[in-house]
Order: structure tokens, then C-alpha cells, then sequence
């Protein structure tokens, strides 16, 4: 049976892309890699790596098993930890993987909260552009506990955070944003607008292209972005609308927001692979607690445009304020 350290070995190669760098990356000899990693092609029955003049490749029996050794050295540090934290030891890394929205939206506030109550406890955290993509990781053991949309089918531990709402982002003179139905917006009426989107490998392409869809009509791209926070930005500067998690909007935002109407949702939770352990089990009740899925600042400023738009002044100024 192959052992960590050999499995160490075998990641260590692929990733360095040579022996030498390996060995000089683990600090051991490299005639005692080369020994520990010929035993493990013996135990597998087969060749894991193909030489070449520069560098090395992965053989098939290589690609299948490279997955299923990270998860397992991923597993054994993490079995370290949790039997720590369960002796008692306050200090530690809480691995934790999220979504590029989640990160700049929810997780600020909830992780310095959870800095204040666990100060010797580091974070390491793994941000995903795509749900998919995370679930992925998170089966083959990247982190502890995982703060998304719940995969279909996860056999894991999972707790419902609860959930986000997705709002219009424009430049605070559109005229959507003083039309009757503001606060709200059918995104029909906006069909023939350029959209500021998001590239296509982010999650919120996805969002949003299934939300113009289902208002029929394919949004019209200006500009193309990675994340919220800069979407929110080029729409402010009036390049066009976006749709982006109410969490990410900033206080004190210049610009105008809408509520879609129908409205858009997402459920967030927060998920394991295994039972969470004590200090995993802390994060999730902070992260229940504390995640500010909708802003009191956005909450705020909707309450007032729906007031102006029930009760409109003699100026018929219907976009309310801080």
C-alpha cells in the first residue's frame, strides 16, 4: 500500500516538474526520492511519470491517481489539525473555499468577527469563480468547510446560512432608476441595453445570462469583467447595467440599485465533507450569525426609493438615500 510520503513525492514531482526540484523542495536526497518513488510504481504495478529531456508527464495511471493523492495529504493534515483543536489546541489553520462574490461580499465581515473570537487561528482560503468548480475541490479534499450554493447531491454535512438577494446596478441618473415601478425593474425593459457582464469562466456569467434568458432576451455586452466589486464600478461610471449579489454593494455607493422584477435569489450555505469538527462547527455558527446578506445600507436606501415611490415629492425625486 503506498504510503503519504510517497504520495508526497509524487505530488511534490509533478508539481516542481523535475526530481531535482522536487527533492530540493522536500529537502531530501534525490537518490532517496528516486528510490521511495520507484517503490510506489512497483506497488501501483506500472509507470506514474514519463521522462522527458525537460521535465516529466503524467502517464494515465499518473493522471488517475495525482486527484485522489492530494486529497489524501489534504485529509492527513486536516486529520492533524482536528485532532489537535480536539486535545484542546486553540492554534491552527481553518482551510476554508468560497466563491470570488462570496469573498468580497459576505466573508469580510464574517471572518473578522471570527478573527476577534479565534485569534490564534489562521485562515487559508480558496476562492472559486464557479460553484461546480468548487464542489469539485471540495470533494477531493481542498478545505475544511465551503461557504456557496449547496451542490446538487453532496453527501456531506451541510447548514443553510440563508439567502442572498441579487440586485441591478446602474449610474445613479438612469432613468430606470426614476421610473414608477422604482425600486423595481422588469429586466425585460432593459433588453435593449449593453449589459456590463462578467467572463465567462465567473459564476455570475451564468447568473446572469440565465436571468436576461428567462426575461427573454440575450444581454448585449459593453464590457466583460472578473468580479463584483469592479462590475459595480464600470456600471456607476454608466457603461451599462449588471446584476450583482446586494452583499457586494458598498456603503456610501453613488450609483443606483433595483430590485429585479421577478426577484433573484440565491441560497448560501455552508458545507463539509465529513462531520465538522469542534473549531469547523464555531466558523459555521459565526458565519450564520454574522453574514450580512443583505446590508443594512442597501436595506436602507430600498426602503426610502419604495417610500418615494408610494408617497413621491412635488419634485418627484423617487431615488431615496442613505
Amino acid at each position: 500500500m503506498a504510503t503519504l510520503r510517497q504520495l508526497e513525492y509524487l505530488v511534490a514531482i509533478v508539481d516542481e516538474g523535475s526530481f531535482t526540484r522536487a527533492a530540493e523542495s522536500l529537502n531530501v536526497t534525490q537518490p532517496g526520492l528516486s528510490h521511495q518513488f520507484q517503490a510506489l510504481e512497483r506497488e501501483v504495478g506500472g509507470p506514474l511519470l514519463e521522462r522527458l529531456p525537460r521535465g516529466v508527464r503524467l502517464t494515465p495511471a499518473g493522471r488517475s491517481m495525482l486527484p485522489h493523492a492530494r486529497a489524501a495529504l489534504a485529509e492527513a493534515g486536516r486529520a492533524t489539525v482536528s485532532a489537535r483543536r480536539a486535545a484542546g489546541v486553540s492554534t491552527g489553520e481553518l482551510h476554508l473555499a468560497t466563491l470570488y462574490s462570496v469573498s468580497s461580499g459576505v466573508l469580510p465581515t464574517v471572518l473578522g468577527q471570527w478573527r476577534r473570537e479565534h485569534p490564534g487561528v489562521r485562515i487559508r482560503l480558496f476562492e472559486h469563480r464557479r460553484g461546480d468548480e468548487m464542489a469539485q475541490a471540495m470533494a477531493a479534499g481542498q478545505a475544511d468547510v465551503a461557504v456557496g450554493p449547496l451542490p446538487e447531491n453532496w453527501e456531506g454535512t451541510a447548514r443553510h446560512i440563508g439567502t442572498e438577494e441579487f440586485l441591478v446596478v446602474t449610474r445613479s441618473d438612469d432613468p430606470v432608476a426614476r421610473s414608477e415601478r422604482a425600486p423595481a425593474v422588469r429586466l425585460s425593459d432593459l433588453a435593449e441595453r449593453e449589459w456590463v457582464h462578467f467572463t465567462p469562466d465567473s459564476g455570475l456569467s451564468d447568473v446572469l445570462e440565465h436571468a436576461c434568458t428567462a426575461a427573454g432576451f440575450r444581454p448585449r455586452i459593453a464590457v466583460r469583467t472578473e468580479q463584483a466589486p469592479s462590475a459595480i464600478g464600470y456600471a456607476a461610471a454608466g457603461l451599462g447595467p449588471t446584476l450583482v449579489p446586494a452583499n457586494t454593494i458598498p456603503a456610501h455607493f453613488a450609483g443606483a440599485f433595483l430590485r429585479p422584477d421577478p426577484p433573484l435569489r440565491r441560497q448560501l450555505t455552508g458545507y463539509t465533507r465529513t462531520s465538522p469538527d469542534p473549531v469547523t462547527s464555531s466558523f459555521l455558527e459565526t458565519l450564520g450569525e454574522h453574514a450580512p446578506l443583505m446590508p443594512s445600507h442597501v436595506a436602507r436606501r430600498l426602503r426610502a426609493a419604495d417610500r418615494a415611490t408610494r408617497h413621491p415629492s412635488p419634485e418627484g425625486d423617487r431615488t431615496g438615500g442613505d
